[in-house]
């Protein structure tokens, strides 16, 4: 007897038109309320979602990893408590469903986390979503083992051991998955590091972040590449071709980062400090492994190699006190009181809210110069970070309306000009 296509199709749906798959729906919604359930309760009391949004909870608890495996593991035990009474298919027909939805939002999430939204993590995002629904797919209609079977059959030689297709289309998802798991784990390190801390302090735990995410990095590659049979001693023909590009062209690279640790490690310059580079003032927003982000009072941004900022000479005004010293210079006319003046200047100064109290700002008679008597008022503040020359200003128009008010005269610029009798113009 021949069995048709159509005779298969109806052996394959005929497990859904049982009064048991209604059963079966029934106990995969009271799943998905389970996990719905779960979620809400486990962000209440873990605190997930109050950092703003995470791998575990997403944006909304949703579309984060946490529902997924929540509602897999709750699939998983239903499976076997159906199978007791009857062979489950519509829960069995769920799972690889969820299994791909689990991969999708786990990718997903992390690379979110560790990357922000940057062009190439939306291919990344689009091209795992495309993979585990094809897989998902490939295995209910039962052809995954038969392409997995025939790739196997697809191998070439690579030194004294032969590679199949399969083989290696299982080391790059191998791979994928630890690199994941390693940007998962750093992820929420880094989290837990940066969370609350400022200043010198946040640019260690910078330092040690950036440190601990190379390091499991490495280390979930190496045991990716061994987990798929690769001989890595085979590598250190590899790693001295690195070394001597390193050493030959790589050099400018390798000091870069090597500085980047040196900076962060010694804590010279920290996040938030205001800095003078090369003529460029601001203030540090960001140091990375290769480059230092400074911000100035304008908006523009700068991206200073860390070398540069080892090598050369750096003005950090933020390093040992966050105050900086300010100055301003007025003339008034010969003729004026000299102690109404500085009292003037002192309280022009102080009225700013901007310009501290202690310590104070002080007035001084500081040159004769040739249109009146000149004097200098010094203050200090403690916000660099949000512009110099705009409190300036705002003493310089304190001290203009303070001077007119009480009539002292500012004199304009003079020159007397000499006529000697008897000499003509050659």
């Amino acid at each position: 007897m021949t069995v048709t296509p159509i005779d298969d199709f109806s052996l394959w749906i005929q497990p859904f038109t049982q009064t048991s798959a209604l059963i079966e729906l029934g106990v995969l919604l009271g799943c998905v309320v389970l996990a719905w359930g779960g979620v809400r309760l486990a962000g209440k009391a873990l605190g997930l979602g109050e950092h703003g949004p995470s791998i575990w909870m997403g944006n909304n608890g949703l579309d984060g990893v946490l529902f997924p495996a929540l509602l897999l593991s709750l699939a998983y035990m239903a499976k076997a408590a159906v199978a007791t009474f009857f062979a489950p298919a519509v829960i069995k027909l769920a799972i690889p469903v969820l299994i791909s939805l689990f991969v999708i939002r786990m990718g997903v999430r992390v690379l979110q986390v560790a990357f922000g939204e940057r062009p190439w993590v939306h291919v990344m995002e689009r091209s795992i979503s495309w993979l585990a629904w094809l897989a998902m797919v490939l295995w209910t209609l039962g052809l995954l083992p038969v392409i997995l079977n025939e790739m196997e059959q697809v191998t070439w030689k690579l030194g004294g051991s032969h590679i199949s297709l399969r083989t290696l289309i299982e080391g790059v998802l191998t791979a994928g998955a630890v690199v994941i798991v390693t940007l998962w784990i750093s992820s929420a390190i880094e989290a837990k590091l940066l969370r609350n801390a400022t200043g010198g302090e946040l640019s260690l735990r910078k330092a040690m972040s950036n440190g601990l995410k190379a390091l499991l990095t490495f280390v979930g590659l190496m045991m990716a590449l061994t987990a798929v049979g690769i001989d890595l001693t085979a590598l250190s023909v590899l790693g001295g071709a690195i070394g001597v590009g390193v050493g030959m062209g790589l050099q400018k690279l390798a000091a870069n980062y090597v500085s980047g640790f040196l900076i962060l490690a010694e804590r010279s310059m920290r996040i938030g400090d205001m800095v003078r580079v090369d003529n460029f003032e601001g203030r540090i927003t960001d140091i990375n492994a290769r480059y230092t982000v400074i911000r100035s009072a304008t908006g523009r941004e700068s991206i200073v190699p860390n070398e540069i900022l080892v090598v050369t000479r750096v003005e950090n005004m933020s390093l040992a006190d966050p105050k900086v010293w300010l100055s301003t210079t007025v003339s008034v006319g010969y003729d004026t009181d000299v102690a109404e003046v500085q009292a003037l200047l002192l309280n022009a100064a102080v009225s700013q809210e901007r310009v501290l109290k202690d310590p104070a700002p002080s007035a001084s008679l500081t040159a004769f110069g040739t249109d009146g008597l000149e004097f200098t008022i010094g203050f200090w503040i403690s916000d660099p970070e949000n512009g110099q020359q705009n409190v300036r200003s705002q003493v310089n128009t304190a001290i203009l309306e303070a001077l007119r008010a009480h009539h002292i005269d500012i004199p304009y610029p003079q020159r007397v000009v000499r006529t000697i009798p008897g000499k003509q113009a050659a």
